[in-house]
């Protein structure tokens, strides 16, 4: 199968490449976030028919909200151009969004049928962008994930680091909690999926994946130190960790991920276990 992934320089279209790449399963097309800001709907479409694509996977959008960039209308249009052309060229279009499209009010995990209710910007542009996938192309794979993080790109993990090793002090959100995805897992449940569609799947709609193990950004980043500590470019000792209030509402964005085991036999995995590689390719790229 012959695949277009969009936003291949993020962290997750790195780990997708890199990972499918090594599979050697599908062909790929690599389309850069520079080389996506596509200014009219004739360049998009030019694009998506060039690449002659049975799958699009676009991972722009999941990448803006991770890394904090702020999304527009514009943003919001080339996810409709994008969906449009795949409808025309018969291609399927798997578009990965984010658990930040909902809220975090409820007292439970989120599951598929919940109704976005994340008022934010980033999540209402994130929820919108979901809207036009299913509108116009019948052929679409939603899968939102829990936060993505990476040794590289712009992330939780990088912006943690950065801050220790300058001896800042991080105030984190220790009321909301969620089930953070390690690039690489990302990839593995992308690939997964793109798999099965190769193989004949028709299984469209919304599907949810998150680690296993669920964290507020306090114990995520706890798990970063001790790993960060081991190394001796980095000293964890003017390093101070400081919880937010503790009568802070209390949040919850955990994915419920039964629908995409059951359907596609994906299993979840923990987070705990990517951190230590993380961060030693942290430091490697820095050296």
């Amino acid at each position: 199968m012959r695949v277009l992934i969009i936003g291949s320089d993020s962290p997750l279209g790195r780990a997708l490449t890199e990972h499918m790449e090594h599979l050697g399963r599908h062909e790929l097309v690599c389309l850069t976030r520079a080389a996506s800001r596509w200014k009219s709907e004739r360049q998009a479409k030019k694009t998506v028919r060039r690449a002659d694509a049975d799958a699009v996977v676009d991972v722009r959008m999941e990448a803006a909200a991770d890394s904090g960039r702020e999304m527009n209308e514009l943003d919001l249009k080339r996810c409709q151009w994008v969906a449009k052309a795949a409808q025309r060229g018969g291609a399927c279009y798997l578009f990965v969004s984010s658990a930040r499209v909902f809220s975090g009010e409820l007292d439970r995990m989120y599951n598929e049928d919940d109704v976005p209710d994340n008022t934010s910007p980033s999540g209402m542009m994130l929820a919108a962008s979901e809207a036009v996938v299913q509108q116009y192309c019948d052929r679409h794979l939603i899968l939102r994930l829990g936060r993505v993080f990476a040794s590289d790109g712009a992330n939780l993990v990088t912006r943690m680091l950065g801050e220790m090793i300058r001896g800042e002090r991080l105030v984190l959100d220790n009321n909301l909690r969620g089930g953070p995805v390690a690039s690489v897992d990302g990839a593995r449940v992308v690939a997964a999926l793109l798999d099965q569609i190769s193989a004949g799947a028709e299984l469209w709609g919304i599907y949810h994946y998150c680690s296993s193990e669920t964290a507020t950004y306090y114990e995520f980043a706890e798990a970063i130190l001790a790993s960060a500590s081991q190394f001796s470019e980095f000293s964890a000792a003017p390093m101070a960790l400081q919880p937010l209030e503790p009568g802070a509402a209390r949040l919850n964005r955990s994915l419920e991920c039964s629908k995409i085991r059951n359907t596609f036999a994906i299993k979840q995995q923990p987070w705990r276990g990517a951190i230590a590689d993380q961060v030693k390719q942290y430091f490697q790229q820095q050296d």
